[in-house]
């Protein structure tokens, strides 16, 4: 499925945490469609991925998720949070580099002109059942 840090602070903290939470709710009402659907009882683990460069914050899900599943089939399970790395490629040279990690500038030859591989990605890896 795809399309769907620091402390929170103030206002501007619960607000994030709200946009998170309204996430993880459609994450739980999916994965319990998926379960439903394919006549799974009971799920064990839930493995999301995030990439570095999406506006989602892993600890904010991560905070939101007790909340989210209660009351629903997954309020016994864990949540695994995978955290995927940035790629941007050079649109001056084509080197291919993690934006994060280079200041948003190719290691190669310096531009700032780049372009978005990966980074953004917002996904259910896995659901383990038994």
């Amino acid at each position: 499925m795809e399309g769907i840090g620091q402390p929170f602070l103030g206002d501007h903290g619960r607000g994030r945490k709200m946009h998170e939470l309204g996430i993880v709710i459609k994450v739980v009402k999916t994965v319990e469609a998926f379960a439903k659907g394919n006549g799974v009882e009971k799920i064990d683990t839930l493995v999301l991925q995030i990439g570095a460069m999406s506006s989602i914050v892993p600890q904010y899900i991560q905070a939101c998720y007790p909340a989210a599943v209660e009351g629903t089939m997954l309020k016994d399970t864990k949540l695994k949070i995978e955290r995927l790395p940035g790629a941007g490629q050079c649109t001056q040279c084509d080197e291919t580099f993690n934006p994060l990690e280079s200041s948003n500038h190719c290691p190669r030859c310096g531009s700032r002109d780049w372009r978005l591989l990966r980074g953004k990605e917002f996904m259910i890896k896995e659901i383990v059942a038994y």
